[in-house]
């Protein structure tokens, strides 16, 4: 499965940004996606996931009523609205397809990653 996010870029704090994964293959609509972050000098980080038929999500504290994460399977794709951004909020976002149909924020439970889209949040 290969996957391409798109999206990021450079927003003011309190802006708003949404991102978008597609999948290469309807295999992923059997299956978890999530998205992590990485800013640098940092561990990559959990941010949100959904279950494979969207019943279920699943947020980092830190983006908790923030971010909302959706799916649509007929299109493979998964979203990521992020809103009322924070200068914190910057990084490289990535987006994965977990091994298993539920969401997961163990970063070790997704199979495949996409190459990541910058969000950059300037106060």
């Amino acid at each position: 499965v290969q996957l391409q996010a798109s999206g990021g870029g450079l927003v003011q704090a309190g802006g708003s940004l949404r991102l978008s994964c597609a999948a290469s293959r309807r295999t992923a609509s059997n299956n978890g996606m999530g998205w992590f972050r990485q800013a640098p000098g940092k561990e990559r980080e959990f941010v949100a996931a959904i279950s494979w038929n969207g019943g279920r999500t699943a947020y980092a504290d830190s983006v908790k009523g923030r971010f909302t994460i959706s799916r649509d399977n007929a299109k493979n794709t998964v979203n990521l609205q992020l809103s009322s951004l924070k200068p914190e909020d910057t990084a490289l976002y990535y987006c994965a397809v977990g091994m298993r149909s539920w969401a997961s924020a163990d970063s070790t439970e997704y199979a495949y990653w996409g190459q990541g889209t910058q969000v950059t949040v300037s106060s």
